[in-house]
């Protein structure tokens, strides 16, 4: 592909992303305008209703979900190259199920306290990989397949314990709780919050852009890698480290989406038809815009805010299929 055609489908991406922000900011409960948002900016509807609305709730909820969907689409990407594997996502070495997991022994020694349950959401879901990354080592070698094996062990280790938990959790409060954070939503996501995320999410989205030569190195078979002179174990370790601190500090605050991870790089494949690290910025942006469309379906196609897991999974299948087809076909 011509960079010419390239950067068409970067402008056009931008440009969706950039709208689907926008509009993020309009929809909801309590319906801001364009010109409200001009005059709020221009600092003169201070202490107003719009004014509350926008800084306390609208902008902190539009930018987490643009973080979440860059995060996820942009980890996916790099744990298909790394893992050579096409069905790769965040929670293949066990990241989701460890935050899940962390989320559901907050909610039972601790109650609905949300800092409490995000950061054991951020520090079970670390754990999880590097419990992942000890048995790889202990068992010796690096190869891709091996990481994905045993992150399906912890994963379904972590998945037992949950149900053992919800079993014994009480069905009117906890278990509520449990099941609704499992299904990820953006709506309580406040300014200080989102101070909270920023930091950790720019160091492993900045850490995996600056290792992006790596990143695509280890696309290669791992004999070849090593002749290029990269080690491939510590390397596949940092950037596994990066990913997961990426994906966990977003999914902390807003619960577990799921198959953003999946589909966005797919949708960023089927447009540029190759992988190299354009595709993990592209499927950044996807990512980002899937998650921006559909928290505006989840907040404002129905009388009731539904977790924005379910129109981000509605979306996400018909890409899927698409890219199946494709794949089929020969195209991709």
């Amino acid at each position: 592909m011509d960079n010419r055609r390239r950067k068409r489908y970067f402008i056009i991406a931008g440009t969706l992303v950039a709208a689907a922000f926008v509009v993020s900011l309009l929809v909801g409960k309590y319906p801001i305008s364009v010109r409200e948002i001009i005059t709020i900016l221009s600092g003169s509807e201070a202490g107003t209703i719009p004014h509350s609305v926008f800084y306390t709730l609208r902008l902190p909820r539009t930018v987490m979900a643009l973080l979440l969907g860059a995060g996820l689409g942009m980890t996916g990407s790099v744990f298909q190259l790394i893992f050579k594997n096409p069905l790769a996502a965040p929670d293949i070495v066990g990241v989701s199920s460890g935050a899940n997991l962390g989320a559901a022994v907050a909610i039972v020694l601790f109650g609905q306290n949300t800092a409490l349950i995000a950061s054991s959401a951020f520090v079970f879901g670390m754990l999880a990989v590097f419990l992942v990354i000890a048995i790889v080592r202990l068992r010796g070698g690096s190869n891709p397949v091996a990481y994905i094996l045993f992150g399906i062990v912890v994963r379904a280790v972590c998945d037992a314990v949950i149900m053992i938990m919800k079993y014994a959790a009480d069905p009117q409060k906890e278990l509520a709780v449990m099941d609704y954070w499992a299904m990820g939503s953006l709506g309580g996501i406040t300014l200080s919050k989102l101070a909270v995320v920023v930091p950790f999410f720019l160091i492993g989205i900045l850490g995996l852009v600056l290792m992006r030569r790596q990143i695509m190195l280890l696309g290669l078979e791992d004999d070849e890698s090593r002749t290029l002179g990269v080690r491939v174990g510590i390397v596949r370790t940092v950037v596994l480290v990066l990913a997961t601190l990426t994906v966990s500090s977003v999914i902390s605050m807003t619960g577990l989406v799921f198959f953003v991870g999946l589909t966005a790089p797919h949708a960023a494949r089927l447009a540029l038809k190759r992988v190299g690290f354009s595709w993990c910025v592209l499927s950044a942006m996807t990512g980002a815009l899937i998650l921006l469309v559909s928290d505006c379906i989840a907040r404002g196609a129905f009388s009731s805010e539904i977790p924005v897991g379910i129109p981000a999974t509605f979306i996400g299948v018909p890409i899927l299929l698409a890219f199946m087809i494709k794949r089929r076909a020969g195209e991709v």
